[in-house]
């Protein structure tokens, strides 16, 4: 009788110029089962991530010549990596480039310094995001929306769209949801799996880009200000 086989251990890449970070990131994403990429700068991790295709991006903004940035839209735009999540490093000066790397596609970000265990633990909620589907409903209808969470597809006036996993489960949350408001906490843990309240300035940047996203339909994601978000189906 042949013994039963274990599960592939995922795939990290760890992408960061500081030897300390790079090391002590690594260390704990393999403690907790996880199999680890290294890259000391922009290129090597753009590099590897285009020859490896790892489940996930833990990739640091500030690198010396190929930024993080600058690896992320490189991602984000290529067919082969676009559905590759992208968890962000970033100092806390840096809200800017936090923003515009949000705005880029990245599904999170850890400001420095960190503890090792909360980017274990972000790793591992953006991964379950992408593999658990969300409850109810295989296909969802908002007016011009249309949702398969099945296939994980989006499409506007029938046109398909790319979505990345955490755009895919906001957009899926608010329609299944329609006419509900949703607070920002309430999205940071139903979203992105988070109890405590961390930064809702996340929430904000991705209702931005996935308004961006729904072009003709973006008025349909409606801010309800000092409370949250809604969406509303189109008055027929």
């Amino acid at each position: 009788m042949s013994l039963p086989t274990k599960p592939a251990r995922k795939r990290i890449l760890v992408a960061d110029d500081e030897p300390d970070v790079l090391s002590l990131v690594s260390l704990n994403l393999q403690r907790a089962g996880f199999e680890v990429l290294k890259a000391s700068d922009g290129e090597q991790a753009l590099r590897l991530a285009r020859e490896e295709e790892p489940a996930l991006v833990v990739l640091d903004l500030m690198m010396p010549g190929l930024s993080g940035l600058e690896v992320a839209k490189l991602l984000k735009r290529e067919v082969q990596t676009s559905r590759i999540p992208v968890l962000m490093l970033t100092a806390k000066s840096e809200e800017v480039d936090r923003i515009v790397g949000l705005e880029l596609g990245a599904d999170d970000y850890v400001t420095k310094p960190f503890s090792p265990r909360e980017i274990v633990l972000r790793v591992q909620s953006i991964l379950r995001r992408m593999e658990t589907p969300s409850g109810g409903d295989d296909e969802l209808k908002v007016g011009c929306i249309q949702v398969d969470r099945v296939r994980h597809e989006v499409r506007i006036e029938g046109k398909p769209l790319e979505f990345t996993a955490t755009e895919f489960k906001l957009l899926s949350v608010l329609m299944e949801r329609c006419g509900r408001l949703q607070s920002r906490e309430v999205l940071l843990n139903d979203v992105w799996g988070y109890e405590s309240v961390i930064d809702t300035r996340t929430v904000d940047t991705h209702i931005r880009r996935l308004r961006e996203k729904l072009g003709p339909a973006a008025d349909m994601v409606e801010t309800v200000r000092g409370f949250g978000y809604r969406m509303v189906a189109p008055v027929s």
